[in-house]
C-alpha cells in the first residue's frame, strides 16, 4: 500500500520539518528522536526528498533540512513519489498470466488514482490537521519583549 513503510515515513518526516523548521533548519537527529527512529534510518528517506526538490539540506554544525518551497505548494503525492522505489521483484505466483495481465495493471491503476488524490492534499493542509490535533511545535526559545 502507498501509506505504509517508506511513503508513510516520508510524509511524517516532511510534516515534522514543516512543523519545526520555522525560519531555520531541522537536524536529522532531532527528527529521528521525535519519530522514535534511528538517525541512519532516515537517510534513505531524506536523500530522495532532497533530490526531488521537496527538501533542501544544509551541511555544517547548524545544518539540517528545511522545505524547498512553501508548504502550500508541496503535495502529499509529491512526497510519496519521491520515495517510491522501482517495482519490487516478483513474489512467488506473481509471474502467471492472471497476475501480469489483470492484477498488476489493476493495482497500477489503483496506485495512480490514489496518487492523484494525494496530489490534491497540500502539506499546509496536513500542518493545519496537526495543529488541530494539538501537535504544534513548541517555540525554540521564549519570546522576550525586554529591551
Amino acid at each position: 500500500m502507498l501509506l505504509q513503510g517508506r511513503p508513510a515515513l516520508a510524509l511524517a518526516v516532511v510534516l515534522d520539518i514543516a512543523l519545526h523548521a520555522g525560519r531555520g533548519t531541522v537536524n536529522a537527529g532531532d527528527i529521528a528522536t521525535r519519530l522514535g527512529l534511528p538517525r541512519r534510518g532516515l537517510e534513505p528517506i531524506l536523500q530522495p526528498l532532497s533530490r526531488a526538490g521537496v527538501l533542501v539540506s544544509t551541511r555544517g554544525p547548524t545544518g539540517g533540512y528545511k522545505l524547498a518551497r512553501p508548504r502550500r505548494t508541496v503535495t502529499a503525492g509529491e512526497v510519496i513519489r519521491a520515495v517510491l522505489t522501482g517495482r519490487a521483484p516478483l513474489a512467488e505466483g506473481e509471474d502467471n498470466p492472471l497476475f501480469t495481465r489483470v492484477i498488476a495493471p489493476f493495482w497500477a491503476e489503483v496506485r495512480d488514482e490514489a496518487l492523484a488524490r494525494l496530489d490534491e492534499i497540500s502539506l499546509d493542509r496536513l500542518v493545519r490537521r496537526a495543529a488541530a490535533a494539538g501537535l504544534t511545535a513548541a517555540p525554540a526559545e521564549p519570546i522576550s519583549f525586554v529591551i
